[in-house]
């Protein structure tokens, strides 16, 4: 064979391989999609923000499928909007296939304790599908918190804390009148003798409904220094500060200062059961602007919201919650797809955007600096971000429980004290005593399970 025949033979197998490398960095390098605008890809969603059509996730939702989803070919279905507390349960149920569930979703929000149910094994870890810089601008503490098994499997892209709320209106005529001031409700101390004295001025209307009771409880120790310990999946009676301001909750129930809410306290505060409410500080999107009392009267709101009252003298903290986005495992198509999804939603600016909108905090730490660079919907929203920036610049965020059926549990609980409380007018016309009622409580906290 003659050397121009083997040259041009050469040059031939030179230009094959480097077009088959151009064709591979074509469909690989270049691109490296599974994804493709032709053929979307579909993602089904369950979410937690807001049960109601005009919700804020919706919003963004449709926005992310008109522009980058459009461009890319993902579609994401919302096909279930839940709550916090009922998510789990509901996914659980989805992946056992029982009767009447739902198919579960691909893309879903839920507690740390809810994916350890569901198993880490099924989920996406988000450190292997996210940069390292973008994990990077996150706050280490809420990672953290959404870190199962040593899988990133819920990630953080809002996180909530407890807020005090207060009919403003309502507070301010029994303030002039009582002497009484926001300034009293910084320490629970100030807090339950100003319950006390709003029982009296109300003519025995409880002063504050409380979603998280048992949390609170748990906080007010963790201020006095004590380390909780849990046996068998719940709390262990040798907490000795626990079980003291448990007793402090429950003597306050029990003397109608205060209540545990009906489901959530915004409730009973814009009907007029209560003057205020402690709970998530997302709890601003449900809140109306007006009271709505039982003969039909109305007052305008004038919503307050205060940083959670906290133990004088002692450390200051506050609850880190917030559910978190899982993935399913499905195929790498869907996988692709929910990690566009993720890294789009946690953009900081649109995380910063969207938790204004709910009364989250953001996730990504430089986020914080720039909330007040922003307008809000409302004064009722500006004095949420007054307090939220208040809480984070005074206290230590404290993870909550997540050991499986913690939640199950907890409201277990607050049924029991739901039913105490309504017989306590009864009880004591058959001469029951304060103390008996706390000892029900007391009762009712270890009988669950």
């Amino acid at each position: 064979m003659s050397y121009k025949v083997k040259k041009m033979i050469s040059l031939s197998v030179v230009v094959a391989i480097a077009l088959a490398a151009s064709l591979v960095f074509v469909a690989c390098g270049k691109s490296g999609t599974l994804l493709n605008p032709r053929k979307p890809t579909t993602l089904t969603m369950w979410h937690v923000y807001g049960e109601q059509v005009d919700s804020p996730m919706n919003v963004y939702i449709e926005q992310f499928n008109s522009t980058t989803g459009k461009e890319k070919g993902i579609v994401i279905n919302v096909a279930l909007m839940s709550n916090a507390s009922q998510i789990g349960k509901k996914l659980k149920d989805a992946q056992t296939g029982k009767a009447g569930s739902k198919d579960m979703p691909d893309l879903f929000f839920c507690h740390a304790g809810d994916a350890k149910s569901l198993g880490t094994d099924n989920l996406l870890d988000w450190k292997n599908r996210l940069p390292q810089k973008d994990l990077g601008e996150f706050v280490p503490s809420f990672l953290s918190d959404g870190t199962v098994d040593d899988s990133l499997c819920v990630l953080p892209v809002s996180k909530s804390t407890y807020m005090l709320f207060i009919a403003g209106g309502v507070f301010d005529r029994f303030a002039a009148e009582k002497n009484v001031s926001f300034s009293d409700l910084a320490t629970w101390e100030g807090f339950f003798d100003v319950a006390g004295k709003y029982y009296d001025w109300s003519g025995g209307k409880p002063f504050c409904a409380i979603d998280f009771l048992i949390r609170l409880a748990e906080l007010c120790a963790i201020s006095d220094g004590e380390s909780i310990s849990y046996k068998d999946g719940w709390y262990d009676s040798d907490n000795p500060a626990f079980m003291s301001a448990y007793d402090m909750f429950a003597e306050s129930i029990a003397k109608g200062h205060i209540v545990v809410s009906d489901m959530y306290s915004n409730t009973q505060v814009m009907t007029g059961q209560t003057c205020a409410g402690i709970g998530s500080s997302a709890s601003v999107l449900y809140y109306n602007d007006e009271i709505t009392y039982p003969d039909n009267t109305s007052e305008d709101m004038n919503l307050k919201v205060l940083p959670l009252p906290q133990q004088a003298g002692k450390q200051k903290v506050a609850t880190q919650a917030g559910v978190g986005l899982c993935a399913y495992k499905t195929t790498d198509a869907k996988t692709e797809a929910a990690t566009v999804f993720a890294q789009w939603f946690t953009e900081e600016r649109r995380n910063l955007e969207f938790v204004l909108t709910t009364g989250y905090m953001p996730v990504k730490a430089g986020a914080f600096d720039k909330i007040g660079e922003n307008s809000y919907r409302s004064e009722a929203y500006k004095n949420l971000y007054d307090a939220l920036r208040s809480t984070v610049a005074t206290c230590t965020f404290e993870k909550e429980p997540a050991f499986d059926g913690y939640y199950s549990k907890v409201y277990e609980l607050y049924d029991k004290i739901r039913n105490i409380q309504k017989n306590l007018k009864a009880g004591y016309e058959n001469g029951k005593t304060c103390e008996q009622f706390v000892e029900e409580m007391r009762s009712a906290l270890f009988g669950v399970g």
